[in-house]
């Protein structure tokens, strides 16, 4: 061991102190260099952070944009399907509604076909029947005319109850003492096809109860002959 007395004593004591205090400069300027670059990676990532939240919030709030648009645009879409839901419900209604004006066309069509089907059975009911009532008055004729004097005569009628051709049925050789004294009966056919009896002359007063006979049997010449049998028996009293 040396003695602290040995004059080199002090060079290699400041010697020593100087190659700490290098050695701890280099230490600190190595931690100054690692603090320093500790402190421009930390200012790069906290830029780099920044920038990324920067972008994010630009891309939030470009997407709230988006979302916003697509809400209006939904909403505008509701309000015209709901319009267009609304349009095709009263097409429907109205649809509906010429349907059932369509049934009650064809049901009231169909209702006026049978009416005129009826109308046309009865016209040809009522043709027939006075085709009848017509083979009658010929046959009548043929009996009475050739046989018993009797003239027919056509003549028009404008009464409210018997309208158009009427016939007048006149009797001769009814009272012994005047031959040629006419006795007469007008008759025609109503709007129903019946036999109506439109005046006498003279009147006879059995004549409601001979014309009800008539309608209920039809026959004319058993009508014209009970007609004449009445004037003879109305000359006698």
């Amino acid at each position: 061991m040396m003695s602290i007395t040995d004059p080199n004593m002090s060079d290699r004591f400041t010697s020593a102190m100087e190659e700490v205090h290098n050695k701890q400069l280099k230490t600190y300027a190595d931690i100054i260099d690692a603090t320093a670059d500790l402190a421009q990676s930390h200012k790069h990532f906290v830029k780099s952070a920044l920038d990324t939240c920067l972008k994010k919030c630009k891309d939030d709030d470009m997407l709230f944009e988006t979302i916003q648009t697509f809400k209006k645009d939904l909403e505008r879409k509701n309000v015209v399907l709901k319009e267009k839901r609304h349009a095709i419900s009263e097409v429907i209604s109205e649809i509906q509604e010429k349907e059932m004006q369509k049934e009650d066309i064809i049901q009231k069509i169909e209702k006026l076909k049978e009416e005129q089907n009826k109308r046309k059975e009865l016209i040809e009911s009522q043709n027939k029947a006075n085709k009848d009532r017509l083979k009658n008055l010929q046959k009548a004729r043929l009996v009475f005319q050739d046989h018993l004097g009797l003239e027919i005569r056509t003549i028009f009628s404008k009464t409210r109850l018997v309208k158009g051709e009427n016939l007048q049925f006149v009797f001769r050789n009814i009272n012994p003492s005047d031959p040629d004294s006419a006795y007469v009966i007008t008759m025609g056919i109503n709007e129903s096809g019946s036999y109506q009896i439109v005046s006498s002359d003279p009147v006879l007063e059995c004549l409601p109860v001979l014309e009800s006979r008539l309608l209920e049997t039809n026959n004319l010449s058993a009508f014209l002959a009970n007609v004449r049998k009445e004037f003879i028996s109305q000359t006698r009293r």
